[in-house]
C-alpha cells in the first residue's frame, strides 16, 4: 500500500462515495475524513461500508477519546489527530485503530511513540521543513513512519522522502470542498505517478 493519506475536509455525505472510488482506484488506499467537515461520521460511515475491504478509512482533526468510538462506531480504522493527546491514542489503539497523531517537536515525537502511535503526522510541515525533519530524523528510532503533512504535494515528494519522510498527508492538492470526482481523481493519478518516481529515484 502507498503510504499517501487523501486528506477530505469539507466533504458532505452525498459526494463521499464517488471522491474515494476515485482515489482508490487512482492507488491510494489510506482515506481520511476530518471531523470539522459536514456531516463527517455520516461519509466515514459511507466511505467505510462501501470501501472498507479495499482501503483504510478514518477520520483527522480527532481531538477527544469520545469521538474515537464514535468514528469506530461507524466503521473507521484510521485515526489521525493535529497534535499529541496521550489520551486520543490510548483510546484508538485499545479499540484497535491504527493511530496518527500530529507533532512537531521531539519531545511531542517521543511523546507519541512512548503512548503507542502508529505513525507520526509531522504538522504543519511547511513550518518545520525538509531541514527540520532531516534533524528529527537523526535521533528518531529507524522503525518510525512519519508522514509529511501540510506543505507536501507531487512537486515536492521527492525532497520530503530524501529528508527522510516515509508517507504523506494530501489534502487540498487532491480534494477541495466542492471538486468533483473526476478532478480528483486525475490529481490522484498524477500524485501516485510522482509518488511512485520518488520511490525510483
Amino acid at each position: 500500500m502507498r503510504k499517501i493519506v487523501a486528506i477530505l475536509r469539507g466533504i458532505t455525505p452525498g459526494e463521499a462515495e464517488d471522491v474515494a472510488k476515485a482515489l482508490i482506484d487512482a492507488g491510494i488506499g489510506m482515506i481520511e475524513v476530518p471531523l470539522n467537515s459536514p456531516e463527517p461520521f455520516d461519509s466515514i460511515m459511507r466511505i467505510a461500508a462501501r470501501f472498507g475491504g479495499a482501503a483504510l478509512i478514518g477520520a483527522g482533526t480527532v481531538l477527544r477519546v469520545e469521538e474515537v468510538a464514535r468514528v469506530a462506531e461507524v466503521g473507521g480504522r484510521l485515526i489521525v489527530s493535529p497534535n499529541c493527546d496521550r489520551g486520543v491514542i490510548a483510546a484508538t489503539k485499545t479499540a484497535g485503530m491504527t493511530s496518527f497523531p500530529g507533532v512537531m517537536t521531539p519531545t511531542e515525537v517521543f511523546a507519541a511513540l512512548h503512548a503507542g502511535a502508529d505513525g507520526l503526522k509531522l504538522f504543519p510541515g511547511s513550518l518545520i521543513g525538509t531541514e527540520g525533519l532531516k534533524a528529527m530524523c537523526a535521533v528518531l528510532p529507524s522503525n518510525a513512519q512519519v508522514y509529511a503533512v501540510g506543505g507536501a504535494n507531487a512537486a515536492n515528494l521527492a525532497e520530503w522522502r530524501a529528508a527522510g519522510a516515509d508517507g504523506f498527508g494530501i489534502g487540498s492538492a487532491l480534494y477541495a470542498p466542492g471538486m468533483d470526482a473526476v478532478t480528483v481523481g486525475e490529481r490522484a493519478q498524477a500524485l501516485v505517478a510522482a509518488y511512485d518516481g520518488s520511490l525510483a529515484g
